[in-house]
C-alpha cells in the first residue's frame, strides 16, 4: 500500500465513515454508469464558503475544474457533485476528526449515491503542483485557456493537484503529457465571469484604490447585515441565470420601493442582526479538546445566538403586509415556530438581561453572569468571588484618588488586565507617586498600575476562569441540544440575507431613480447610464440607448479619443450583471436577455506577473474568449490589436471579429481601426456605431451620444492634440503630414503601378548606398570587379522583374498613371535629392534636369538600359 493510501486510511478509519445511500441512477456530465470518476473537494476557512472541486474521469481521460462561491447550505456544491456522481470523493484530512468541517457533514448527510469519502494529507493540496499538471497534461491548444480560467481560483487548482496525486500514488495511474482533456466549468445556474473581467469591470474592487467603494459591489452594498453583504458579493461574482428567480426578485424589489412604510420598518429590523454565521459554524463543530479560549467562545456564541433569535420576531412582523412570493417564503422560514425549541432552551439557561457586547470588559461580565443562578452552587460562589474582586478594584481606584488627590479612572484591557489612567495635567508640579508602576505616557494621559491592582487583576482573572470552567458543562449541554436543531437557523440566516439584499436593491433603486427590467429575447435599454460614473461624477451623465438582437449582435463602436466609447460598453456589461442579480437598472426602460457568460477584454497594460507584453496579454485573453464563447455570451472588447504594428493589429482584429460574428454571441467591439468598420459593414449581424463629437477650428466638444454609422470626423487625434495644448508648430507639421499621408494612401490604393515604381526607387537607392559603401572600402581591383559584377547581376535581375510587374499594372490601370506619377514625386523628393547631390552645391536647374533623367529611367526599359545605368554608376568609382 502506498504512503498516501496509508495516511488516508488511517484518517478515514478513525474519523469518518463511508456515505451510505441509494445507488446512482443518473449519468453524469463527463461519465456516469460504470465509469470511474475521482472528485477532490476543498474549501476556504472563512465565514462565506468558497469551494474548489476537481473531477477526473479515468475512463475518458477528462478533467473538470470548478470553484464556487456557495451559501451556508452548500447547495451549489451538492448540485455539482450530483451532476457528476463521482465514484470516490477526496477531502483534506483536516476536515475530519472531532473538528469535522460543516462541508463534510453536509456531503455525508445529503449524498444521493454510494461513494466512499477518502481523507488525503493536506500537503498534497498544492497549488504549484496543480498549475504544473495543467501545463503538462492538458491539450497544448487548451493550456492557455485553462490557465486564464483558473487564475485566482486557488481552491480549484489545489483540488486538481490532490486528485492527480491520489490517482498516481493510490491507483498507480499516470497520464501521458498533453493527454487529458481539461476545462473549467462554473457552477450551474449562474453566469460565468472570469477573473480578468471581474477586475477590469471593477465588480468587487476599485482598480485605483482597493479600499474605495467606487465599484459595483460598493454601489449595491446598502445591506445592513454581514450575511446580506456576503450574499450580494456571491451573486455579483455568479449572477443567477434562472428566469423565475430573477422575476421573483424584481417583484420583491418593486414592492419594497412602492411601500415606503414597510420598507423602512424592514430596514430598521435588519439593523439589529449580528453576524451569526460564524457562531453557527462553531456550534456545529465538536472540539477535540477543551481550553480557556473554547470556554469563552462557546458562551459568546450562545449569547450571540440568543440576541439573533430575539431580533427575528421584529423582522417577521415587518414582512407580514408584503405579497411578494419570495418575501413570503423568507417570512415563513423566520416564523416563531422555526426557532421556538432553540429559544426555549437558551432562555431556560441564559439570564434575561444578558445581551451581546463588543467591549472587552463588558463582554467578560456577560460571560460571567450569563448562566442563570441555581443551576450549580459552586458556580454561584465563584461568581460572587468575581464580583467582590471587581468591587475591590473599583474601591482601590477611589482610595488612591483620595490619598494622592488625583483624578484616577480604572480601565480594562485583555492583555494588561486592569490599569489606571490619570490626566497629565494632574502632575504638572509634581512627580508620579512611587506606588504607581508600569507607567506609560500617552498624549494627554498617563497609564499605570500598582502592585495591589495587579494582585486584584489576577484574582479577578482566576475567578473568571473558574466561572467559565464550572459553567462550561452547562453550556456544552445546551450547545448539543442546539446542534440537533441547527438546520432552521442556517435557513433563517440565508432568508435574512436574501431580505437584506433585496432591501439594498430597493434602497439603491429609490436613491438613483432606477427602472424595473423585464426579461425578453432582445436587449433594449432606453436611456442607459453607467451606474458608477453617474454616482461619482457631479456633472449630469449623458444617457444612451442600447439595442442588440441577432441582426445587430456585433456592434463596432468607433469615435474620437475621450468620446466615451469604453464607458458606453462597460455600462452595457454592468447593466447585464445588475439585471441578473435582481437589481433595478439605471435607465428609463430596460428589456434584458439572460446571459450565461460574460467576457471583457479591456486591459492594455503589460502583465509583469505573467511576464507577458500588452499584445501577448491581449492574445491570451482573446484565445480564452474564442474557445469559450457561446451564443448565450456577452462580450465587450476595447481596442484590440493596439499592442503590435498597425498592419498586424488590423489584420488580427479583422480575423478575430470574423470569428466573433460567426459565434452568434452579442458583442460590442471598440476600435480606432476605421477600416475594420468598412470591411465588416456588409456582414449580416454587424452594426456600426460611433460616439458623436463636434469639431471646429478652435475647439472639440464631446457629445457622449451614440449615433449610427462609423465615425465621420477625420484627423480627430490632431484636434484632440490641439485641445491638449501641443505647440502650434507641432500641430501644423502634424496636419501637413497627415493630409499628405492620407492623400498618398488613397492614391496608392487606386493604382498598383505606384507601388511598383516605389519599389524601383527603393532598388535604385539601395544600389546607390552599396556603391557609396564601396568607396569607403579598400578592395583590390580584382575583388572590386567581382563585387560589382555580382551586384550588377542582382540589380539587373530584380529590375527586370519590376519592369514586368509595371507593364502588367500599366495595362490594368492606364487611366490613373498620370495622377500616380504626380503623387510619387513628392514623397520621394528627399530620395531624389540625396541621389543627385542636392547637399553638395548642385544648382537648382541642374537638379531639375537630374530629376527628369531619374524619372525617365523609371519607365519600362530593356535589360540593356539597366546594364548601362549600372555601368555608368559603377564608373563613378
Amino acid at each position: 500500500m502506498s504512503r498516501l493510501s496509508e495516511t488516508s486510511s488511517r484518517y478515514f478509519d478513525s474519523t469518518s465513515t463511508y456515505a451510505k445511500s441509494r445507488p446512482r441512477t443518473a449519468v453524469s456530465t463527463i461519465g456516469g454508469g460504470d465509469q470511474q470518476i475521482i472528485c477532490a473537494i476543498t474549501e476556504s476557512r472563512g465565514v462565506s464558503p468558497t469551494v474548489g472541486l476537481a473531477f477526473v474521469n479515468l475512463s475518458t481521460a477528462e478533467a473538470v475544474l470548478s470553484q464556487i462561491a456557495d451559501s451556508q447550505t452548500y447547495i451549489r456544491t451538492l448540485h455539482k457533485i450530483h451532476v457528476f456522481e463521482p465514484s470516490e470523493i477526496l477531502v483534506p484530512h483536516t476536515a475530519a476528526g472531532a473538528n469535522k468541517s460543516k462541508l463534510l457533514q453536509i456531503i455525508e448527510a445529503n449524498l444521493q449515491f454510494d461513494a466512499p469519502i477518502r481523507l488525503i494529507s493536506r500537503k498534497y493540496w498544492d497549488e504549484n503542483h496543480g498549475n504544473e499538471s495543467i501545463q503538462q497534461l492538458a491539450f497544448r491548444e487548451d493550456v492557455e485557456a485553462i490557465r486564464v480560467s483558473v487564475e485566482g481560483n486557488y481552491f480549484a487548482t489545489t483540488s486538481l493537484a490532490a486528485c492527480l496525486k491520489f490517482i498516481e500514488l493510490e491507483l498507480g495511474i499516470n497520464f501521458a503529457p498533453s493527454s487529458v482533456r481539461m476545462r473549467y466549468e462554473p457552477s450551474e445556474g449562474s453566469m460565468f465571469i472570469d477573473l480578468p473581467t471581474i477586475q477590469s469591470l471593477e465588480l468587487i474592487q476599485n482598480l485605483r484604490d482597493s479600499k474605495s467603494k467606487e465599484c459595483l459591489f460598493g454601489l449595491l452594498n446598502q445591506t445592513l447585515t454581514p450575511m446580506g453583504s456576503r450574499l450580494l458579493r456571491c451573486n455579483i461574482l455568479q449572477p443567477p441565470t434562472n428566469q423565475g428567480v430573477l422575476e421573483m426578485r424584481y417583484a420583491a424589489v418593486e414592492e419594497l420601493t412602492t411601500n415606503e412604510a414597510v420598507f423602512l420598518s424592514i430596514r430598521q429590523a435588519l439593523r439589529a442582526f449580528l453576524d451569526v454565521d460564524r457562531a453557527i459554524i462553531e456550534i456545529v463543530v465538536i472540539p477535540v479538546r477543551t481550553s480557556l479560549q473554547r470556554w469563552e467562545q462557546s458562551i459568546n456564541n450562545v449569547i450571540l445566538l440568543r440576541q439573533y433569535i430575539r431580533s427575528i420576531p421584529m423582522l417577521y412582523e415587518a414582512l407580514q403586509n408584503l405579497e411578494s412570493p419570495l418575501i413570503q417564503r423568507a417570512r415563513e422560514v423566520c416564523s416563531p415556530q422555526s426557532f421556538a425549541t432553540i429559544s426555549e432552551l437558551i432562555e431556560a439557561t441564559i439570564n434575561d438581561d444578558i445581551t451581546y457586547q463588543k467591549k472587552a470588559v463588558e463582554l467578560r461580565h456577560q460571560r460571567t453572569y450569563a448562566i442563570r443562578s441555581g443551576q450549580n452552587g459552586l458556580l454561584d460562589i465563584a461568581r460572587q468571588s468575581y464580583k467582590e474582586a471587581n468591587d475591590d478594584a473599583v474601591s482601590l481606584a477611589k482610595q488612591l484618588a483620595d490619598t494622592y488627590k488625583l483624578k484616577i479612572d480604572i480601565k480594562y484591557d485583555p492583555g494588561r488586565q486592569f490599569y489606571f489612567t490619570l490626566p497629565k495635567s494632574e502632575l504638572e508640579d509634581r512627580d508620579l507617586p512611587a506606588v504607581f508602576i508600569n507607567a506609560f505616557r500617552r498624549k494627554n494621559i498617563i497609564e499605570c498600575q500598582t502592585l495591589d491592582l495587579l494582585k486584584l487583576s489576577q484574582k479577578i482573572t482566576d475567578a473568571h476562569h473558574e466561572v467559565l470552567q464550572m459553567g462550561d458543562q452547562i453550556v456544552q449541554n445546551l450547545i448539543k441540544e442546539i446542534r440537533v436543531n441547527v438546520g432552521p437557523l442556517i435557513k433563517m440566516s440565508e432568508s435574512i440575507a436574501t431580505i437584506d439584499m433585496l432591501a439594498a436593491f430597493a434602497q439603491v433603486a429609490t436613491m438613483q431613480n432606477y427602472c424595473k427590467p423585464i426579461i425578453g429575447k432582445t436587449l433594449a435599454v432606453k436611456g442607459s447610464r453607467h451606474p458608477l460614473h453617474e454616482k461619482i461624477h457631479q456633472a449630469k451623465f449623458i444617457a444612451n440607448d442600447v439595442y442588440a438582437s441577432q441582426q445587430a449582435r456585433f456592434q463596432i463602436v468607433t469615435g474620437c479619443n475621450m468620446s466615451g466609447k469604453s464607458t458606453y460598453i462597460k455600462s452595457v456589461a454592468l447593466i447585464s450583471i445588475m439585471a441578473q442579480v435582481g437589481s433595478f437598472l439605471p435607465a428609463s426602460y430596460a428589456s434584458i436577455v439572460i446571459r450565461h457568460e460574460l467576457f471583457a477584454r479591456l486591459s492594455t497594460d503589460d502583465s509583469s506577473l505573467s511576464n507577458v507584453s500588452t499584445f501577448a496579454a491581449e492574445m491570451r485573453e482573446m484565445s480564452f474568449i474564442l474557445k469559450n464563447i457561446t451564443p448565450r455570451s456577452l462580450v465587450i472588447i476595447d481596442e484590440l490589436g493596439r499592442g503590435t504594428s498597425t498592419v498586424d493589429g488590423l489584420a488580427i482584429a479583422i480575423a478575430i471579429a470574423e470569428a466573433l460574428v460567426d459565434s452568434k454571441a452579442t458583442i460590442w467591439f471598440v476600435t480606432h481601426f476605421s477600416d475594420l468598420a468598412k470591411f465588416l459593414k456588409e456582414r449580416p449581424g454587424v452594426l456600426n456605431l460611433h460616439l458623436a463629437v463636434q469639431l471646429d477650428q478652435t475647439r472639440m466638444k464631446m457629445l457622449y451620444r451614440v449615433a449610427e454609422g462609423p465615425v465621420q470626423e477625420e484627423h480627430y487625434g490632431i484636434s484632440l492634440a490641439k485641445v491638449a495644448g501641443l505647440p502650434r508648430e507641432v500641430i501644423e507639421i502634424a496636419e501637413e503630414v497627415s493630409e499628405h499621408v492620407t492623400a498618398n494612401k488613397q492614391r496608392y490604393l487606386n493604382s498598383s503601378i505606384n507601388i511598383v515604381r516605389a519599389r524601383k526607387r527603393k532598388l535604385l537607392l539601395g544600389l546607390r548606398e552599396h556603391i557609396q559603401q564601396l568607396r569607403e572600402r579598400n578592395l583590390k581591383p580584382t575583388e572590386l570587379r567581382q563585387y560589382l559584377l555580382d551586384l550588377r547581376k542582382e540589380f539587373v535581375s530584380r529590375m527586370s522583374e519590376l519592369n514586368e510587374e509595371e507593364m502588367t499594372a500599366r495595362h490594368g490601370s492606364t487611366s490613373t498613371e498620370a495622377s500616380s506619377q504626380t503623387v510619387l514625386d513628392e514623397p520621394m523628393s528627399r530620395g531624389r535629392e540625396n541621389f543627385h547631390g542636392v547637399n553638395d552645391g548642385t544648382s537648382s536647374s541642374r537638379r531639375e534636369e537630374s530629376f527628369a533623367e531619374y524619372d525617365a529611367r523609371l519607365s519600362p526599359s530593356p535589360i540593356s538600359s539597366s546594364q548601362e545605368m549600372m555601368y555608368t554608376m559603377s564608373g563613378a568609382l
